[in-house]
């Protein structure tokens, strides 16, 4: 992955109002405003004079610093970017400003501008809150590590210097400096910041612990595994940056109207001006008037706030629930699935074995089943493999017994006790078999279950099945997905007896089997030409290629940057629920842009026809238009709230 700071990139591309909100406005303009609001108050209260037009022109300037300077200045420089004609918003209030003093009606001018800077004002704020939301992760970047020196002794070092192979001390309620693994100690350890999960984690000898998480109550000493710019919390920075200039359609498309639009209001403008006296037999003054009022209410302010707040929003409220998404783009498109791919192991199970049944024939007895287990856990204790480790998890011993075991190809585990042979093995090793295991070994393949037996001198008297179970959270997001018309399908590389087995348990509409990865990326574009919009969910790793085909990638990270190089998404858990969070942000955020696109045209065009009617002035247009961009903003502002599920 190519590390950059993406703070030092042209955020143009991602400006929500055309305006280059990414100017660095500094105090200058705000003591300015504040200058120019004063010098507005003083001259609504001294009466008529060419000292009271003088203090509203210092109020414009004052006031609209900024406004002017971006109005002509990004104006000139677009056009010459872009080599045509390239007008922002900014420059229509200017222009309608001047055009009001021309005609000597400074106040409404004046008014005008502290009107349009404070909304501005709020504007930056409103955006700045989303991305703040979202940036809070920066400010936890650690500076400082203690590290173990040769004597034994520690010292303060920037986390810039540290190499891979440094040992370090992490004392109780410091930041994690880097990522490492645990050497010494017992700790648990707040990792919120990297994966949404409130609850610490457990860790001792041997875990891994990220860079910028909290550790708790206990001291541990580490060994640094990643250079700073490799570890996870500096990718997810970078996934931050990448969020915040990457847009959505909508917003792309307002950004790309917007100086097309801002253009024909100006050469509407002189046309309104100057046919109005012939079609609506008003004065010079009036439609000069009208055509000021026009320039003002017909920019479309509040319709360019429409969507990149908004879609801050929501990225900030998922990125603290643990859901990253690269940008805005991704978490649109999220909201137009039409069907979901799920990966099986890890993603829609829990990844490992689970024993789930275990059966005795009949003529053995309780006592000896009892004895049976314990033989059983002590010969498994020998053994190194997950199914062993599944049924320990599973089992307590009544007795602790000591064997020796052998690992026999073909056959499987074999000790001898007391003269006698007891062997744990695949049904296949054993040819003594009776009806009852027989049958049972039958149901429990149909379920999808592996099945191991246990012999006692070569006759099997019992059996043990296990099998992945499914993730605990994983039907319910199924039956979510199903009710909003989403079709599911999981695509596994086990056979597909084992797949439909874990179907059935989940309610999924369609299961494909016995999968290579490579195989999985195909299987991806045949889901796109059948359902059209297509998200897959795997676990970052050997489903690199299908997360890339589809339309949206999402990657149960489970906190691994492997995850982050590969999707479009990610899950730093593996909690399926936040999949379905992620798509009811997506389908909210779709609903406030669209009601913002509307509530803001529908202002606009009202505004103009009362223009025309001559019942609107242009204070009173002012104060509606720029209300409409604060009722937009704040619109978008809801999607910072957590969401009920």
């Amino acid at each position: 992955m190519t590390h950059s700071n993406h703070n030092d990139h042209d955020h143009h591309d991602h400006d929500h109002a055309g305006h280059d909100h990414e100017h660095n406005h500094g105090k200058m303009p705000i003591v300015l405003f504040f200058i120019g609001l004063a010098a507005f108050i003083v001259a609504l209260l001294i009466p008529d004079s060419i000292w009271k037009n003088i203090l509203f022109i210092v109020t414009m300037i004052g006031t609209g610093y900024h406004i002017i300077i971006e109005g002509f200045g990004d104006t000139i420089r677009n056009t010459r970017k872009n080599r045509k004609f390239s007008p922002n918003i900014h420059i229509l209030m200017t222009l309608a400003a001047i055009g009001a003093c021309f005609i000597g009606d400074f106040f409404e001018g004046a008014l005008l501008i502290v009107i349009f800077a404070a909304a501005h004002f709020l504007e930056d704020y409103a955006e700045g809150r989303s991305k703040r939301e979202i940036t809070n992760l920066m400010k936890m970047n650690p500076t400082e590590a203690r590290l173990l020196k040769e004597d034994g002794s520690y010292e303060s070092v920037e986390v810039s210097t540290l190499k891979i192979g440094d040992r370090l001390q992490v004392l109780n309620g410091d930041q994690i400096p880097t990522d490492g693994v645990i050497l010494t100690g017992y700790t648990s350890i707040d990792e919120s910041a990297i994966n949404g999960e409130s609850i610490p984690r457990e860790k001792t000898i041997g875990d891994d612990v990220f860079g910028s998480t909290i550790n708790g109550t206990g001291s541990f000493t580490m060994e640094v595994t990643k250079d700073t710019q490799d570890t996870l919390f500096a990718k997810i920075l970078e996934l931050v940056n990448q969020s915040q200039s990457n847009l959505s359609k909508t917003a792309s498309k307002i950004k790309q109207l917007e100086p097309k639009y801002v253009t024909a209001v100006l050469i509407l403008v002189p046309i309104v001006i100057v046919a109005s006296p012939f079609l609506f037999g008003w004065t010079w003054y009036e439609s000069f008037y009208r055509g000021m009022v026009f320039l003002t209410v017909a920019s479309p302010c509040a319709l360019a706030a429409s969507a990149v707040p908004a879609t801050l929003s929501a990225i900030s409220n998922l990125a603290k629930h643990g859901v990253l998404f690269k940008g805005g783009s991704y978490l649109s498109n999220l909201n137009d699935i039409k069907a979901v791919a799920f990966d099986k192991t890890g993603t829609l199970t829990q990844g490992k074995p689970t024993v789930t049944d275990f059966f005795f024939e009949e003529s053995v007895s309780i006592n000896d089943s009892e004895r049976y287990l314990d033989i059983i856990v002590a010969m498994e204790k020998t053994a190194n493999h997950p199914l062993a480790a599944a049924i320990l998890n599973k089992f307590t011993p009544t007795e602790i017994i000591e064997v020796d075991v052998e690992n026999i190809i073909g056959r499987g585990l074999v000790t001898i006790i007391d003269g006698v042979e007891y062997q744990i093995g695949k049904p296949e090793s054993f040819t003594n078999v009776g009806a009852s295991i027989a049958e049972h070994n039958e149901t429990y393949a149909h379920e999808g279950k592996t099945v191991v037996y246990f012999s006692r001198d070569n006759h099997v008297v019992g059996m043990i099945a296990m099998m992945d179970v499914p993730n605990e959270n994983a039907k319910g997001v199924i039956k979510y997905l199903q009710s909003r018309g989403i079709h599911t399908v999981m695509i596994t590389g086990d056979s597909e007896v084992t797949g439909q087995a874990v179907g059935r348990q989940l309610g999924i509409n369609q299961v494909i089997g016995n999968v290579l990865p490579e195989n999985k990326a195909s299987i991806i574009q045949d889901l796109q030409s059948k359902y059209g919009v297509v998200a897959m969910l795997g676990d970052g790793v050997n489903d690199a290629p299908a997360l890339v085909t589809a339309d949206i990638g999402i990657a149960m990270g489970d906190g691994t940057d492997i995850a982050i190089d590969v999707a479009d998404a990610v899950l730093m858990q593996n909690d399926l629920t936040k999949f379905s969070y992620a798509h009811k942000v997506s389908h909210k955020l779709n609903n406030i842009v669209w009601q913002n696109i509307i509530f803001s045209m529908v202002v606009v065009v009202m505004l103009v026809i009362m223009n025309f009617m001559g019942n609107m002035d242009l204070p009173l247009g002012v104060l509606v238009h720029e209300g409409s961009t604060i009722v937009v903003l704040f619109n978008g502002l809801r999607l910072l709230l957590p969401m009920k599920n």
